[in-house]
Formats: structure tokens, sequence, C-alpha cells
């Protein structure tokens, strides 16, 4: 009897053994190691993708020679990278002011394309008559340049600022509507049947329900038209004169200043850059659904 309980006994060591290798966590990456992997895909790459495009454009430059150099333009552009907020008249400020009068503009137009995308949106999404009969509507005005509708806001307002706003707010309003509109389409109706059987009001249906579940193509939606919006601002001021960035690549152009044209390109990028990532910030703060 001894015997038989002593061979179906496990050894306590063995049992301690087996308990630990059960336990034990899978290894993690050390804290050394995932900062590397952050350091060089959020740093080292881009740095060694800008490095390479700043050495194809020395190429370039020395093939071409009207175009000047990255040495050259640092050189001639150093007085307007240094004091980007200097002001010597209406005519003559700094790179920093020429951003924030066109940022100020972008404001203003994007502001008011989602004050009118977004309600349409949800009209269009939720009603198919509506739909129906507005869709070819937005489908002929959508492709329509930007600077073709600048005339009709010059004529329209008599000055540069409010033509420029009506310009941005015209072109960023389809992507904000569009998207709306899909994404409000592709609401599940056992949402909305839910909604029903709780005896939601249709403010709150919309509310709680429609937007929210809406919410990752609207955001999509923001971020389209905020990019369009910056677009749209420095081919408008271009045209309509005053103080932007636009317009102060013209100028710069009349002038034959090129260095000072590819700093202001390099500007209106970084600048773009900074708002498609700020959008994309805000998106995943308040989006239900993770964002690309």
């Amino acid at each position: 009897m001894e015997r038989a309980e002593t061979q179906g006994m496990i050894p306590i060591s063995q049992k301690t053994a087996t308990s630990e290798t059960q336990q034990t966590p899978p290894p993690r990456p050390s804290v050394l190691l995932r900062l590397r992997r952050v350091a060089i895909s959020g740093l080292i790459l881009p740095l060694a993708g800008v490095a390479v495009l700043v050495a194809i454009w020395a190429v370039v430059s020395h093939l071409a020679p009207f175009l000047p150099s990255p040495v050259q333009t640092v050189t001639k552009s150093w007085d307007l990278i240094r004091h980007p907020f200097f002001d010597e008249g209406p005519n003559n400020k700094g790179l920093g002011w020429q951003v924030l009068y066109s940022l100020g503009r972008v404001g203003l137009g994007f502001g008011l394309a989602i004050l009118v995308g977004i309600p349409a949106g949800l009209m269009l999404g939720l009603s198919s008559l509506t739909r129906k009969m507005w869709d070819p509507v937005v489908q002929v005005l959508k492709p329509v340049s930007p600077l073709a509708w600048l005339p009709l806001g010059l004529a329209t307002f008599q000055a540069a600022t409010p033509a420029a706003v009506f310009t941005i707010f015209i072109t960023a309003l389809w992507p904000i509507l569009i998207n709306t509109s899909a994404g409000v389409q592709q609401v599940p109706l056992t949402y909305l049947q839910v909604g029903r059987i709780l005896r939601l009001s249709r403010r709150k249906m919309v509310t709680r329900i429609l937007i929210p579940a809406a919410l990752p193509h609207i955001l999509s939606g923001l971020r389209v038209s905020l990019g369009v919006a910056w677009l749209v601002i420095v081919a408008s001021e271009m045209l309509t004169g005053g103080v932007g960035i636009g317009f102060f690549v013209w100028d710069e152009w009349n002038n034959l200043s090129l260095e000072h044209i590819i700093l202001a390109i390099a500007v209106i990028g970084l600048v773009g850059l900074g708002l498609d990532r700020l959008m994309l910030a805000a998106a995943r703060k308040i989006s239900y659904q993770p964002l690309a």
C-alpha cells in the first residue's frame, strides 16, 4: 500500500519547478530596447528621409545652376529664419506673421465648413430621398477647382480676406459632408432599433447614437478637409494679395528670390504636417476606433 502511494506521488521539488514554470510571465522587451525602437521609427528614419531629400536637392542644384543649393538657401534666408516675427509695415512682415494670418483665414473657413458640413451630411445620410435629390449637386460642385470660386468670392465680398475664407469654406465643405453622410449610412440598423425601443427623441438619436457611431468617418473627413483648406489658402493668397504665406511666395517670385521661395515651401509643408498630426492626435483621443 505504501509502495503504491509512493508511486502516485510527485516529489515536492518537481511540483515547485512545474508551478514556477507555469507562472513565469514571458519576458518583456527592456526599456532601452523599446526606447531604441521608438527612436528608430520616430526620429532616425524621418531624419534619414530628410537627409536623402537634401542630398537629391544638392545634386539637382549642381546640375541646374538656376536652382539655389541647400547652403545658399539657408545663407540667404538666415535673417528670415532668425527673426520670423519682425514687422516693418503691412508689406514687410516676417514668416511667422505670414503663417499666422494664413492660419486665421484657414480657421474661419474650416470652422464654417464644419458648421455646415456635419449637419448637412447627417441629413443626407438619414434620408434616402434627400440624398437622391442633392447627391448630383454635390458630385457636380465637388471637383470644381478652388481657384474657380475665388472670382465669385471677390465679386461678392469686394475684399480679399472674405473671398479667401469663402473659397476655403466651399472647398473644405465636401470632404466633411461626404464622409459624414457615408458614416451615417454605415451605422448598423440594430443601433437605430435600440434607440426606438428606448423611445429616444430624434435629437438624442442623433447625438447619442448616430454621431458616436459615425465619428470615425466624420473625423477622417475633418482631417482631409483641413489639409484641403491649408492647400487652398496658399493659392488664394497668391491672387488676392495682402499678408499671408501665399502672398509671400508670390511677392518673392516678383523679387526673383528663389531662396526665400524654397524657405516658404518648407514652412508651408511643416505647418501642413503639424496640422495633420494635430488633427490625427485629436481623432485618436476622441474616436471610438483606432485610426491609422
